[in-house]
């Protein structure tokens, strides 16, 4: 299966449970959430004007919505080719959920990867049963998906974007018929914000959740 890829780097991942983690990250091109604050827009639109060469996208670009078909095996050995060391591989994007991520989670693990996926969790999350899904729900966003329960119920982890009380509301009111006593709960606040941080803290620190701070913003790395 071919998957269109926008870009390729091995970097320490910045957010959520795995942060700290030196990690390659794959991130996929397309995504019709329309989130307000998103900083991968460039990943939004799949068009063929802006489709080329696989060996193209295996570097950070981040200025056009850029993209090549890869698959997993043609990732692995772009992985080899590059010299990455890092085993934790990020799926990423854009939504990546769009696609079936069986077929690439499944040859990652195969060849002795772990996997991770972040997503909105307004598509149904399909890929190996090892990889470990963060959803990071994406609620009344100007692309109307809903956030589906089959995403929530996937989830290892949940880390949602927090800026006011009313986002704390709107989680709250997307898991009231979910089980989250084996997930992961973490806060982000929003564009590390002050007043969202502080706000961040207080609640994890009342409900013994975990706090995600973007790291990689705060360090300039990718």
């Amino acid at each position: 299966m071919h998957y269109p890829v926008n870009e390729v780097f091995e970097t320490i991942q910045g957010e959520g449970v795995f942060t700290g983690v030196p990690a390659i990250f794959v991130r996929l091109q397309g995504c019709p959430v329309a989130c307000a604050w998103c900083d991968t827009k460039h990943t939004w639109d799949v068009l063929e004007a802006n489709k080329v060469t696989p060996e193209q996208v295996i570097h950070v670009d981040g200025s056009v919505g850029r993209w090549a078909n890869h698959t997993a095996q043609s990732l692995i050995d772009a992985f080899i080719a590059k010299g990455f060391t890092a085993r934790h591989v990020v799926i990423t994007g854009g939504e990546p959920c769009m696609y079936d991520l069986r077929p690439l989670t499944h040859t990652l693990h195969q060849h002795g990867f772990a996997t991770q996926i972040e997503t909105s969790g307004t598509f149904e999350v399909r890929c190996d049963a090892s990889t470990w899904v963060t959803v990071s729900p994406k609620v009344n966003m100007k692309g109307g998906y809903p956030v589906l329960c089959q995403a929530l119920n996937r989830a290892n982890e949940i880390k949602h974007p927090l800026a006011t009380e009313h986002h704390l509301a709107e989680l709250d009111e997307l898991l009231k018929d979910i089980d989250i006593s084996a997930k992961t709960m973490c806060l982000q606040p929003i564009s590390q914000k002050p007043r969202a941080t502080a706000l961040a803290i207080k609640i994890c620190i009342a409900r013994n959740w975990r706090l995600s701070i973007q790291t990689h913003k705060y360090l300039d790395i990718d």
